[in-house]
C-alpha cells in the first residue's frame, strides 16, 4: 500500500483496542513499580529500565525476568552493604545474573558520583522493586519468562543513540510514544 493511504494513516491515529487495552494495563504497572519513589529514586529507576531494555546478552538466550532480578538482588545487597561502609561486591547466582550486574553497576556508580549513602540507599531501594516484580510478577499475572522485560520495551523506548556523534537535532525523527496517558 502506498505510504499516503488513508486507512493506513487512520490506523496510525487510530490504534486497535486491544493496543489501547495492553497500554492502559502498561501503564497501570509502571505507576505501581514507582509509585513511592522520591525524584533521585525514580531517575534511578529510569537509568536501569532503560539500561535493560537496550542491553544485549552475550549469550545465545534472551534476557529473562529471572536473570534482571538475580542482578538487581546482586547490586542491591553490594549497595546496602556500602551503604554501612563496608566495600562487598555480592555475586549473583546465575552467570546472566551476574553479567547484566556487571554491565549496569558502572552505570549507576557513575549515575551516584557525589552522592554517597543516600544514592546507594536509593539505589538499592529501586533495585529491591526491580527485583521483587521480576521475581513474584503479581501485577503481570498470566506473563511469561520475559514479561518484566517486555514491559519495559513496551514503556521505555530509548532515543537515538548519539555515539556516531550527531544530536537529535539532526538525527531522523523517532516514532512517537503510543502509551495513553489518562
Amino acid at each position: 500500500m502506498p505510504p499516503g493511504c488513508g486507512y493506513l494513516a487512520a490506523a496510525r491515529e487510530h490504534p486497535p483496542a486491544t493496543a489501547v487495552r495492553q497500554q492502559r494495563r502498561d501503564l497501570d504497572i509502571a505507576i505501581h513499580l514507582v509509585r513511592d519513589f522520591n525524584q533521585r529514586q525514580s531517575q534511578i529507576f529510569f537509568v536501569t529500565a532503560t539500561f535493560i531494555v537496550g542491553y544485549q546478552p552475550a549469550a545465545l538466550h534472551p534476557l529473562v525476568d529471572e536473570d534482571v532480578a538475580e542482578a538487581a538482588a546482586a547490586l542491591a545487597a553490594t549497595f546496602e552493604t556500602s551503604a554501612r561502609g563496608v566495600i562487598y561486591e555480592h555475586p549473583a547466582t546465575t552467570a546472566a545474573g551476574g553479567r547484566l550486574a556487571a554491565a549496569l553497576k558502572p552505570l549507576l556508580t557513575e549515575s551516584g558520583q557525589g552522592g554517597g549513602t543516600a544514592f546507594e540507599r536509593d539505589a538499592a531501594v529501586v533495585l529491591r522493586r526491580i527485583e521483587d516484580v521480576a521475581r513474584h510478577r503479581s501485577p503481570l499475572e498470566g506473563a511469561g519468562p520475559h514479561a518484566l522485560v517486555e514491559l519495559l520495551g513496551r514503556v521505555i523506548r530509548p532515543g537515538p543513540g548519539n555515539a556516531d556523534g550527531n544530536d537529535e537535532a539532526t538525527s531522523a525523527p523517532s516514532e512517537p510514544s503510543r502509551l495513553i496517558v489518562p
